[in-house]
């Protein structure tokens, strides 16, 4: 059994996967407290559910892309059998998001993991597992969301210290909303002819869940 906060379908707005339909289990429960966290409703107490009807969910929802997400969706230990579930009874691509803190060695093989880094202007800057970054795997891909100029500073000295760009498959950037504009992370980006990728979060442009 598994404690979860929703299900639903939408458009996936965040990774290389941005676009495309995406049937959601959000997981709840959550060990880090950012300062820009837009899901709290997550933090809350959920609902219990079987790794089976979850599943049996996913393959309902007829979706090219599933992903498992929270809160934060390692903590619970029935996360492993659902992933592989997910991965081996849906012909869905399935996605892990999670905020690396936790060990990714638990995301099955074929499951391909959305690793956020936290920068210091989240609030949980240190929380990052750096043993992750053996674990990532060529198919990963590593997400910073940034409030400001000194997180970029920090994100790019990163990805360089730990040669994120040969280690996966996509390093993104996102700036997190009110705090930081597209167009300035843009800006920033051309003039240092950066190897990361700009993401902005396509689901609220297009006002979807």
């Amino acid at each position: 059994m598994l404690t979860v906060a929703e299900t639903f379908v939408s458009i996936q707005g965040e990774s290389t996967y941005a676009g495309l339909a995406c049937f959601f289990v959000r997981l709840a429960g959550c060990n880090l407290r950012c300062t820009y966290c837009d899901t709290r409703q997550a933090l809350a107490a959920g609902h219990e559910e079987s790794v089976d009807a979850l599943v049996t969910a996913a393959v309902a929802a007829r979706t090219p892309l599933v992903e498992v997400t929270g809160g934060e969706p390692l903590l619970q230990d029935g996360f492993r059998a659902l992933a592989t579930g997910l991965r081996d009874r849906t012909d869905a691509t399935v996605l892990v998001e999670t905020n690396g803190s936790r060990d990714l060695a638990v995301i099955p093989e074929g499951v391909i993991a959305v690793v956020d880094v936290k920068c210091p202007g989240s609030g949980e800057g240190g929380s990052f597992d750096p043993a992750n970054l053996a674990r990532l795997r060529a198919y990963d891909e590593v997400k910073f969301v940034l409030t400001g100029r000194r997180d970029y500073e920090w994100a790019r000295g990163f990805a360089a210290d730990h040669a994120l760009f040969g280690r996966c498959r996509a390093v993104l950037f996102s700036p997190a909303a009110d705090r930081l504009e597209a167009e300035l992370l843009a800006g920033w980006m051309l003039a240092d002819r950066s190897a990361a990728r700009l993401q902005v979060q396509l689901h609220k442009m297009l006002r979807v869940p």
